[in-house]
């Protein structure tokens, strides 16, 4: 008795291939579960590496700051983020020009004041806000230095500009200038004059008349400049918002030749000096002496 081809009984072959097809897809299945369960696990433990090498670049190498007011108007406004080379000083001097951020604990009262939060997860948020750059720092500033060591500084000339060690500078790069009358700040409406002790820097703020800048703290212990220890680091580039990303260049007013030691001068000098001595002792040597001492 025969059947038809939509009633015939299943052959073997044909149950075989569906339960490799089940097994199959059941193993599939399994090891989708698997790697689910893998990555939910693993990822609290990528979470904590990826904090854990944020903060470790953010304490050597380059740090996010935000910055909360107006007093480096035009370069930088209220909400850019810097990023902050910590590593630049550790191989060459603070220059004129440079914009450096600074802890003022203890020395300088802040710009912007805050309210501590009294919830224990606010201040965590708020901690971590500041380690990462997208909340501000009570303690950090942010200024142009003016004057390194040495230097004096003065303003104002003739002309009302301020002048580093009797040359003036042209600061119309970056002062702030006003967006509707289009006035731009004078170099300083305070006058002053001052030489920058050794192991200081006389700072300034882009936008002066808003900026509390070394100006504004002269009758503190360090007479408004801000010791070089410190320097956290310099700002180098703006990364947002995005349409104000940008390089912080020093400016070419800065390349121009200021007197006054300059932070290469005690090297040459020193070079100056050895240079009669290495002279003196190859002159005797080729007589066949010995210099000792």
């Amino acid at each position: 008795m025969h059947s038809s081809s939509d009633g015939a009984a299943p052959r073997e072959e044909d149950l075989d291939g569906s339960e490799d097809e089940a097994s199959e897809r059941s193993d599939d299945d399994s090891a989708k579960e698997k790697r689910k369960g893998s990555f939910w696990r693993e990822l609290p433990v990528l979470i904590v590496v990826a904090v854990v090498l944020a903060l470790v670049v953010k304490t050597f190498l380059v740090q996010a700051f935000y910055i909360p007011s107006g007093s480096m108007q035009n370069t930088l406004e209220i909400g850019d983020r810097v990023l902050v080379n910590k590593v630049v000083y550790h191989t060459r001097d603070v220059k004129r020009g440079d914009i450096v951020v600074f802890n003022g604990l203890d020395s300088w009262d802040p710009e912007v004041t805050y309210e501590k939060p009294k919830n224990p997860v606010k201040r965590f948020l708020r901690w971590g806000g500041g380690a990462f750059g997208v909340a501000p720092g009570e303690k950090d500033y942010i200024k142009r230095v003016i004057g390194v060591p040495g230097d004096h500084v003065k303003c104002c000339d003739a002309q009302g500009r301020v002048t580093v060690n009797g040359t003036a500078l042209d600061e119309h790069s970056y002062l702030y200038t006003d967006p509707v009358t289009h006035e731009r700040n004078k170099p300083s409406e305070q006058p002053f004059e001052v030489t920058v002790q050794p192991g200081t820097l006389w700072v300034m703020g882009d936008h002066r008349e808003l900026s509390a800048d070394s100006r504004a703290h002269q009758k503190d212990p360090g007479g408004g400049a801000i010791p070089e220890d410190r320097v956290i680091g310099r700002a180098f580039v703006v990364v947002w918002p995005l349409n104000r990303m940008k390089m912080l260049h020093i400016p070419d007013t800065f390349d121009q030749a200021i007197g006054g030691l300059a932070p290469a001068a005690p090297f040459a000098l020193g070079m100056a000096a050895a240079t009669p001595v290495v002279l003196l002792r190859r002159r005797h040597w080729r007589a066949g002496g010995d210099l000792r001492g």
